[in-house]
């Protein structure tokens, strides 16, 4: 049984950082990459970072690039998503997602990830 738990949002001005976290347990070995959604009021989850658990190579959204950071620390079976510079339109339920079937390179789909968290709130003021 795969869980995924985040943590770490919260309510901040236009141009703050928050970082968020997503503790995994079960199924270590079968693990291929780890990703973080969000998802706004009345639109679609959409991609914005992933990292590959072994080899820890990363893909995000053009949009987050140079602002936001994903890192994972294997021994904790932890990963991070480093939020800065952080824009209103940044808010959005964050969620982290697992991938244990490993059919795509670097994948960005919903439909690619096996397990899910159950979303933390990250508001961003103007």
């Amino acid at each position: 049984q795969v869980q995924l738990v985040e943590s770490g949002g919260g309510s901040v001005q236009a141009g703050g950082s928050l970082r968020l976290s997503c503790g995994i347990s079960g199924g270590a070995f079968s693990r291929y990459s780890l990703g973080w959604f969000r998802q706004a009021p009345g639109m679609e989850r959409e991609f914005v970072a992933g990292i590959s658990w072994t080899r820890g190579i990363t893909w995000y959204r053009d949009s987050v690039k140079g602002r936001f950071t994903i890192s994972r620390d294997i021994a904790e079976n932890t990963v991070y998503l480093q939020m800065n510079s952080l824009l209103p339109g940044d808010t959005a339920v964050y969620y982290c997602a697992a991938d244990y079937t490993g059919y795509a390179a670097a994948p960005r789909t919903v439909e690619t990830y096996d397990y899910w968290g159950q979303g933390t709130q990250v508001t961003v003021s103007s």
